[in-house]
């Protein structure tokens, strides 16, 4: 699994229309736009090699999204995924059952969780801090 990790202003991504995945996650139409403001927007790509172990995949990654987000001393993220800079990537199914084990983990250690619905086109808007480790990449295996 690849991770871009931002420490935001703010976030908003508001969906247009369906995408080219095969899946497509239905949404509250009243829901359209996600958005957080001071907090840690998290791009990420479920890749092939994670299927096999998604739920280590899932418990890795929570652990470095906590750690970055108790570094800025953030309790907002957004998960949203991000596969169009990485080549090897697992299936949509996998993908969407990885980002919600990562949510309800995150959740569980006290941290307001929001996820984009997977399989759509959406615009992005975002402010990005400038500091040492507002931008932050990480590959978490199994």
């Amino acid at each position: 699994m690849r991770l871009l990790m931002l420490h935001v202003d703010y976030f908003a991504s508001t969906i247009t229309e369906k995408g080219r995945s095969k899946i497509v996650e239905e949404f509250d139409p009243s829901k359209r736009t996600t958005r957080i403001d001071e907090g840690l927007l998290v791009l990420a790509s479920v890749e092939r090699a994670d299927e096999v172990s998604r739920e280590a995949v899932s418990q890795n990654a929570s652990v470095e999204i906590a750690k970055l987000a108790d570094q800025l001393k953030v309790r907002q993220v957004v998960l949203h995924s991000f596969a169009h800079l990485f080549a090897d990537l697992g299936s949509p199914e996998a993908a969407i059952e990885v980002l919600k084990r990562i949510q309800d983990i995150l959740v569980g250690r006290g941290f307001q969780v929001e996820r984009t619905p997977f399989g759509w086109f959406n615009t992005l808007e975002l402010r990005a801090k400038g500091h040492p480790i507002s931008r932050v990449s990480r590959i978490v295996t199994a």
